[in-house]
């Protein structure tokens, strides 16, 4: 007896509509027009050593038209935290970029080495190519600040994922350095001499603090501080120090360079310290800026955790030898830095922080 073919298809069912990538919620010509309005910004960041356009399947940099010699590539990832909450929450979207663009590009100045290029990687529920446009514009511009090519980059659709408004970054910098010039902490000796540059503000670390004691006092939202409202503060893009930096590099005996983020100067200028040293910093050669005084107050935040979570006002610290320390101070400070001597490097174990003075 033969077998009853399997029913394929039954001609007097409803025929569906076929189903699209947009459906789903993923509209590549929203990716493809952000693209095309980047071009641009992205323009602006071209340097020596940048061999590709943009959007090709990688970027190409040759390294040999930069002039190095015998060179140490230098690489760091970072991202921007909880501030984006603040970003989205305040339709504030132009600065971002410039804060992941910093957060990496410090990291690798800290090496002594060159920002060359810069890639970023923007992720949400559904492209907004408005916001997307803001944010990576602000990408641009922190790598022309830092003297680097925004080489590429990664734009990502995920529904689902993300709340509709939501959207995620993150940033990954290669510089370059010459082997000799590499600084690890190896030449810190004692009685060198920390200068701590001044900060924007709260540059990209300790937000989720900061949006805790915003919501525990939510009165604080119409606070002015300085003229200026509270979101604006807030929002201040971190500050690249790259161009200062690399001038001071080349022109002095540096030691040591400490970019100050999460774990502010309590964890930070540890990670330079070779072994047999410790800093000792002076509470009372800076000011505290005004941001992290109020918050203190309303937190309230004790003094060691705002220590240890904040920059506090002091965004690089810069490690030198005594007799150098007020000529160094002198130039960053004709380049615009505000600069203060803060410390010390004494003898001790495991690069021990300790503070006198006062944080106020």
């Amino acid at each position: 007896m033969p077998t009853t073919p399997s029913r394929i298809y039954n001609m007097s069912e409803k025929i569906k509509k076929p189903v699209s990538y947009r459906d789903a919620g993923v509209d590549i010509e929203r990716g493809t027009s952000l693209v095309e309005q980047i071009k641009p910004a992205v323009k602006r960041t071209h340097r020596p050593g940048v061999a590709s356009d943009l959007g090709g399947f990688g970027g190409l940099f040759a390294l040999m038209d930069c002039g190095y010699r015998d060179p140490v590539l230098v690489s760091a990832t970072d991202g921007v935290g909880t501030k984006l909450k603040l970003a989205v929450e305040s339709a504030r979207h132009t600065t971002v970029g410039i804060d992941l663009v910093a957060m990496c590009v410090n990291d690798i100045i800290v090496q002594g080495a060159e920002p060359l290029f810069f890639l970023d990687y923007f992720a949400s529920g559904k492209l907004d190519v408005a916001t997307a446009r803001q944010v990576i514009e602000g990408i641009a511009r922190g790598c022309e600040i830092a003297g680097a090519a925004l080489l590429g980059g990664e734009t990502a659709e995920m529904p689902d994922m993300y709340a509709d408004s939501d959207y995620d970054l993150a940033g990954f910098c290669v510089g370059a350095a010459e082997r000799e010039n590499i600084l690890d902490g190896s030449t810190v000796a004692i009685g060198d001499r920390i200068l701590g540059i001044a900060s924007s503000g709260l540059h990209s670390n300790g937000y989720s603090l900061v949006r805790r004691v915003l919501a525990d006092q939510p009165s604080l939202a119409t606070t002015q501080i300085d003229g200026r409202s509270l979101v604006d503060v807030l929002m201040e893009p971190t500050r690249i120090y790259v161009k200062p930096l690399l001038q001071i590099l080349h022109e002095f005996e540096i030691h040591g360079l400490a970019h100050i983020t999460g774990g502010g100067i309590t964890e930070n200028l540890p990670r330079v310290m070779p072994t047999g040293a410790s800093v000792k910093i002076d509470l009372d050669s800076w000011t505290l800026p005004a941001i992290f005084e109020l918050l203190a107050k309303a937190g309230p935040i004790e003094h060691q955790e705002l220590l240890r979570t904040f920059n506090c006002g002091i965004g690089m610290a810069v490690i030198v030898p005594h007799a150098q320390s007020a000529e160094v101070a002198a130039v960053l400070s004709e380049l615009g830095e505000v600069v203060f001597e803060i410390g010390t490097v004494g003898a001790g174990n495991n690069g021990e922080v300790s503070y006198s003075g006062l944080l106020v």
